[in-house]
C-alpha cells in the first residue's frame, strides 16, 4: 500500500510537472506570436509610409512636370506673339512705302517668314483697321494686298488734292468693260461681234483710265492682242478676285441680246 501511494505522488508529481511545461510553452509561443504580430504591424506601417512618401515624390514630380510644359506652352506662344507682331509691323512697313499691291508670296520671301505666318499677321491687320478710329484698310487683289484709304474719307481726301475723280465711264466704255470682264481675255474683234459696233473708242479709254491692259496675243492669223482686266479694275469696283463678279444667268443674256437688237434696229431706222 505504501509503495502504491508512493507511485500515485510520483505520477501527481510529473502530470504537475507536464502541465507547468506545457504552460510555459504556450506563453512563449503567445510571446512569440504577439512580436511576429508587432514586427508585422511596423513592417505595414513602414511599407505604408514609404508608399504614401513615394506617392507623393510622384504626385511632386508630376506637379513639377505639369508646371513646366504650362511654362514652356506659355514660352512658346509669347514667342509665336512676338513674331507675328514683328511681322505685322514689317508687312505694314513694306505695303505703306510701296503705295501699291504687293504679293504675298513675294511678302514672305523678302520677311523671311512662311506664307501662313503672313495670312495670319494681316487677318491681324485686316482686324485692327476694322476700328473706326483707322483711317487705313487692306485690300486683297488675288494673291496681292494693299494698304488703302478707307472709301468713308475719299471726301477729304478729294478736298486735300484739289482734283476730281479720275474718270467717268459712259455706257459704251462700261458695256465694253462688262465683255472684257467677262470674257476675258478677248480680242477687239470679239468685242465688236458681241456689241455690233466698233470698240476703238471705248477701248482706248479703258486703257488709259487703267481698267485693262494687254494679255498677249492670240494664236491666230494677224495675232490680235487679248486684253483683259488689271488690278485697278479689281481695286475700283470692291471685288479681291473676277470669281466675284456678279454671275449672269441665261435669262439675262437673253435680255441683253434683245435689248441689243432693239438698240440697232432703232440705229438702223435712223
Amino acid at each position: 500500500m505504501r509503495k502504491k501511494k508512493e507511485d500515485e505522488e510520483i505520477i501527481e508529481e510529473a502530470v504537475e510537472t507536464a502541465e507547468a511545461v506545457e504552460e510555459s510553452e504556450a506563453e512563449e509561443i503567445a510571446e512569440t506570436e504577439s512580436a511576429d504580430a508587432e514586427d508585422a504591424a511596423e513592417a505595414e506601417s513602414t511599407d505604408e509610409s514609404q508608399e504614401e512618401e513615394t506617392a507623393e515624390a510622384a504626385d511632386d514630380q508630376t506637379e513639377e512636370s505639369s508646371e513646366s510644359s504650362e511654362e514652356l506652352n506659355e514660352s512658346s506662344e509669347e514667342l509665336v506673339e512676338l513674331e507675328l507682331e514683328a511681322i505685322q509691323s514689317a508687312i505694314e512697313s513694306i505695303l505703306f512705302a510701296m503705295g501699291e499691291s504687293v504679293e504675298i508670296d513675294k511678302i514672305a520671301d523678302v520677311i523671311g517668314t512662311t506664307k501662313g505666318n503672313v495670312e495670319d499677321a494681316l487677318d491681324m491687320l485686316s482686324e485692327k483697321y476694322e476700328n473706326p478710329a483707322c483711317g487705313v484698310q487692306l485690300v486683297r487683289l488675288e494673291d496681292s494686298v494693299q494698304l488703302c484709304t478707307k472709301p468713308d474719307n475719299y471726301e477729304y481726301l478729294i478736298k486735300v488734292t484739289k482734283t476730281k475723280p479720275k474718270f467717268t465711264l459712259s455706257d459704251t466704255v462700261l458695256e465694253t468693260l462688262s465683255i472684257i470682264a467677262y470674257k476675258q481675255p478677248v480680242t477687239k474683234i470679239e468685242i465688236e461681234k458681241i456689241r455690233g459696233v466698233s470698240c476703238d473708242h471705248a477701248v482706248n479709254k479703258l486703257l488709259e483710265y487703267d481698267l485693262i491692259k494687254e494679255f498677249g496675243r492670240l494664236d491666230a492669223p494677224g495675232k490680235p492682242i487679248l486684253f483683259g482686266t488689271t488690278e485697278n479694275f479689281l481695286r475700283c469696283f470692291g471685288v479681291t478676285s473676277i470669281s466675284d463678279l456678279p454671275q449672269i444667268t441665261p435669262e439675262q443674256v437673253e435680255e441683253y441680246k434683245k435689248e441689243a437688237e432693239s438698240e440697232i434696229s432703232v440705229k438702223l431706222d435712223i
